[in-house]
């Protein structure tokens, strides 16, 4: 399969990104599954990590099998997926949060759900909720020619995924047919929080810059400033998820409690970042 650059205009994602780098700062990305602890609660949230200092925010669509995924998400998407929440949540999440806050705003969600939804109707609804794109791990490039078009079509970026086993030749076209940013997994195994920032990042990241201009976030588990502020040093972007829904699961019933220890997780990270 042949891929070529993205060269159209700057989208909402990539303005976000160059603000940072402007600001000589990585951006600091946060992520949430929609619906958890509930709909309403989810968004307020959501809203909450941009309060805080986030640039951006990723909405995840909660799987039943959600196999790259740590134990936290696990719980969080199993509470969301108990109370029921559906597609069209997760788009009333994007389109209230995007409402409410000056940041790009994505959906990160494994193939399945958008394949049987349908790509064309998927990519209509996100943009018209004011989605800036979308982040899919587990869809092969080879198979993405559908979306993408779908999405460009839109104006939403497609964010893909690339991990520290990942080869330069297909870091090279991962790299090619994405746009926005390359979401570096830059741990061998599941997401969730981690001790230490290993060797392991920043090789990977070194490696993707090699193959592309995009910049290049990587989700590696952080969950202190000390570590964002490693992950700052080297990527273009720091993204933390399992660590902010640990603060929601920590609260159980108190809501404004969970939404306090985000926003102010999330202050703690933004700091991080501007380290210098």
């Amino acid at each position: 399969m042949t891929t070529t650059p993205n060269t159209a205009a700057p989208t909402r994602l990539s303005a976000a990104l160059a603000a940072a780098r402007a600001e000589g700062r990585a951006a600091l990305v946060g992520y949430l599954p929609a619906g958890f602890p509930t709909v309403e609660g989810g968004i307020r949230a959501a809203r909450a990590l941009v309060e805080g200092g986030c640039d951006a925010v990723e909405i995840g669509l909660p799987h039943s099998d959600p196999v790259l995924d740590g134990p936290t998400i696990q719980t969080a998407d199993d509470i969301a997926l108990r109370g029921g929440v559906r597609i069209a949540d997760v788009l009333r999440t994007v389109r209230e949060v995007a409402a409410a806050v000056d940041a790009p705003v994505l959906v990160m969600t494994y193939w399945n759900p958008v394949d049987h939804y349908g790509a064309a109707r998927f990519a209509a609804d996100l943009a018209a909720a004011g989605g800036a794109g979308c982040i899919l791990p587990d869809l092969p490039v080879e198979e993405s020619g559908e979306w993408r078009a779908a999405a460009a079509e839109h104006g939403l970026d497609t964010v893909f995924v690339v991990a520290p086993s990942s080869r330069d030749d297909r870091l090279a076209q991962i790299t090619a047919a994405g746009s926005g940013f390359v979401y570096a997994a830059a741990v061998m195994g599941v997401t969730g929080t981690r001790n230490q920032v290993g060797h392991l990042a920043e090789d990977l990241v070194k490696r993707t810059k090699a193959a592309t201009d995009l910049p290049v976030c990587v989700g590696l588990g952080v969950s202190t400033a000390e570590q964002a502020a490693q992950v700052a040093a080297f990527a273009d972007g720091v993204i933390v998820g399992s660590a902010f829904v640990q603060r929601l699961l920590d609260a159980g019933q108190d809501e404004e409690a969970g939404l306090a220890a985000v926003r102010a997780l999330a202050a703690d990270l933004a700091a991080g970042v501007r380290r210098r």
